[in-house]
């Protein structure tokens, strides 16, 4: 699998979000420094660097979940006026103890989606991540591959214009993370935004089309993910690729 560059125009194109010196501070500790960081239309954006680097809150950032304690997030509106729409998906997806079908009904009616329209994107959604044969099970009881891919579903399902994922394929056996990886890669090609934190960076190489790592709260280094493996990087970033631990 490799990864399709982003859509023509992407990056010419407004934003769906940004960043304008947004950072975010917990108490004493700073998570992501003061941060100026745009996602356009069809980008591909693999987060990564150690742990504690910043890349959940960059995500959460992005997802409305955190506020920014400096600076400002702006999340832009459609051509007709639309707000943006966007889901995020976690390394754990958290599943209600309901069945299959009623996950991905709460997700409907959680995006405002009319009533009328559940039956036919539901079932489009099961069948497009390959659970269609599974609506009645309890989803608490799907293997890892599964639950993620009906977290898959349940985001695909409201048809959102960015997708963010925070280490999505992390507890997924070899067969599950390829599953998962084709599904990302499908919803890419269809034009979705995706930014997606991962340790893996074979996975980052198939994926993206730009590689930003954080180092210590902060993007040290941003650029389309040719460029990212096959130029010199910055020393942290450097290192990190090389699975060289720096102490400091």
């Amino acid at each position: 699998m490799t990864a399709s560059p982003a859509a023509p125009g992407a990056h010419a194109a407004q934003p769906l979000i940004e960043l304008q010196a947004a950072g975010v501070a917990f108490g004493r500790t700073v998570a992501l420094q003061p941060t100026d960081f745009q996602i356009r239309r069809g980008e591909r954006v693999a987060l990564i660097g150690a742990n504690g680097s910043g890349k959940t809150t960059l995500l959460r950032l992005l997802h409305g979940q955190l506020e920014p304690t400096c600076g400002t997030r702006r999340a832009h509106a459609d051509a007709n006026g639309q707000p943006l729409r966007q889901a995020m998906l976690f390394q754990r997806p958290f599943l209600l103890r309901l069945s299959v079908w009623r996950n991905l009904q709460v997700a409907l009616w959680l995006a405002g989606v009319p009533r009328g329209d559940w039956d036919q994107r539901g079932r489009h959604a099961l069948e497009r991540v390959g659970l269609a044969g599974l609506q009645r099970r309890p989803a608490r009881v799907l293997s890892g591959g599964q639950q993620q891919r009906l977290a898959l579903a349940r985001a695909w399902a409201v048809r959102p214009q960015m997708l963010l994922l925070d280490e999505p394929t992390a507890s997924l056996d070899p067969g599950g993370k390829h599953e998962v990886e084709t599904l990302i890669d499908d919803f890419a090609r269809e034009g979705m935004a995706v930014v997606m934190s991962t340790h893996n960076l074979g996975q980052a190489k198939r994926l993206s089309s730009r590689v930003v790592f954080l180092d210590a709260g902060r993007i040290a280094c941003d650029l389309p993910t040719d460029g990212f493996f096959n130029q010199r990087l910055p020393e942290a970033a450097h290192h990190f690729v090389r699975g060289e631990a720096i102490w400091s």
